[in-house]
């Protein structure tokens, strides 16, 4: 996977491959410090449901301040918007790790997703707008690709740092954005991404309206949502408990199948790039929402810990294929610019995160695990019959001449 990211991160333009190695270290220390934040919060001795107010508040900010990073990236530009979002963000995980009592780490990791959003919306912004539609999906899945291998080694080295103090991994996490906010600032340059030497041409940002008039945006829209709610809602709540109590397993197993299902994901997300920049979005979509429909329904079946480490690889496919295809479908449809647009884009998987684990958590306490992965397939069934209804929009930018030279053995 590695060698596969190396090859490919190679062929793309100079802001592009900046905002993809910067991101890895975003990743990094994400990952260093998300094992650590629970026990971290329930040392100032709280409950459960305060540890996740902390987890949900950081999402709401993400969330409640789409719109607003994308006004900004639109006036102020990618580069100063990316490097101040993530600095944002490392200011105040400092004070995260510094914080007394509970009122102040809920407070300054509240404020945290602020600059999360900004550099997130920033940074899609910019690939899309230096990436033309024969190539965006392969941009975006080397971009996912960092995140996805800074997630996956992060953790260990939390892990370690957490046995020495709690507060570490706050501090290591903030020295990684440190390192990608500068990196950014100072390789993206004022340089536009337009003016990059790409063929691209720059034009006045499209916005909202104009945006939400076309079904594909529309449709975008509801897929993210959808995959939000699916990809991460259901993994990140039920999904542990089910193998703990239904299973009869352990957490190890948990951390087992969640492992498979980041390794295959990684070993398919090039593919899946490179297939939608090919083959088109439509197909793309199909493709991935069929796989990732019968891993779902795998775990509604699921009778012992085999079942569901394969079920987890069947995801992993699946969610390989669906992780970047909306996003090019977006990168298609706003004609150069348009950071509100993406704002919002962002905003709707970020709704669909929040507001999944809470109506599978609800589901599962009325009934059982079982019959939340059931209406979660039904919901995730409209990813299908949307996809059928998608036009084809990886032409749509026909004005954008293939300009990335790309290794794609």
């Amino acid at each position: 996977m590695v060698k596969s990211f190396k090859s490919t991160l190679s062929g793309f333009s100079r802001e592009v491959q900046v905002v993809i190695i910067a991101s890895f270290f975003v990743a990094l220390g994400f990952g260093i410090i998300f094992p650590a934040i629970p026990v971290f919060v329930r040392s100032f001795g709280v409950n459960n449901t305060a540890v996740g107010l902390v987890v949900s508040a950081f999402a709401f900010a993400r969330f409640s301040s789409g719109m607003i990073s994308g006004r900004l990236v639109d006036r102020f530009g990618e580069r100063n918007v990316y490097s101040f979002g993530v600095l944002m963000v490392a200011f105040f995980t400092v004070l995260a790790g510094l914080a007394q009592n509970y009122p102040q780490l809920l407070t300054f990791r509240a404020a945290g997703g602020l600059g999360s959003s900004m550099f997130s919306v920033a940074s899609s912004s910019l690939i899309f707008r230096a990436t033309d539609d024969a190539h965006r999906a392969r941009a975006l899945s080397a971009f996912q690709g960092s995140f996805l291998i800074g997630g996956i080694s992060g953790p260990a080295i939390g892990g370690a740092l957490a046995t020495i103090s709690l507060r570490a991994p706050f501090f290591a996490y903030a020295f990684m954005l440190t390192i990608a906010g500068v990196i950014g600032y100072i390789y993206l340059g004022r340089a536009e991404a337009a003016k990059s030497g790409l063929k691209a041409k720059a034009q006045e940002p499209i916005t909202f309206k104009e945006a939400f008039q076309i079904p594909a945006y529309r449709i975008a829209l509801a897929l993210s949502f959808i995959i939000g709610w699916a990809f991460f809602g259901m993994r990140s709540s039920i999904l542990p408990l089910f193998v703990t109590e239904s299973l009869n397993s352990t957490a190890a197993v948990v951390g087992i199948g969640f492992a498979i299902g980041a390794l295959v994901q990684g070993l398919f997300l090039f593919r899946s790039g490179r297939a939608s920049d090919l083959k088109g979005r439509k197909y793309v979509i199909l493709l991935g929402g069929s796989i990732f429909m019968a891993g779902i329904i795998g775990l509604t079946v699921s009778f012992n810990i085999w079942m569901f480490l394969v079920s987890m690889a069947i995801l992993g496919v699946g969610g390989a294929y669906l992780s970047t295809a909306p996003g090019a479908i977006v990168g298609d449809v706003i004609r150069g610019k348009g950071g509100r647009v993406i704002g919002i884009f962002q905003m709707s998987g970020d709704a669909g995160m929040i507001v999944g684990p809470i109506v599978v958590g609800a589901i599962s306490d009325l009934y059982s695990f079982r019959v939340a992965f059931g209406a979660t397939a039904v919901i995730f069934s409209l990813v299908l019959i949307l996809g059928a209804r998608l036009p084809e929009t990886r032409k749509m930018a026909g004005s954008h001449e293939p300009t990335i030279s790309l290794n794609d053995n």
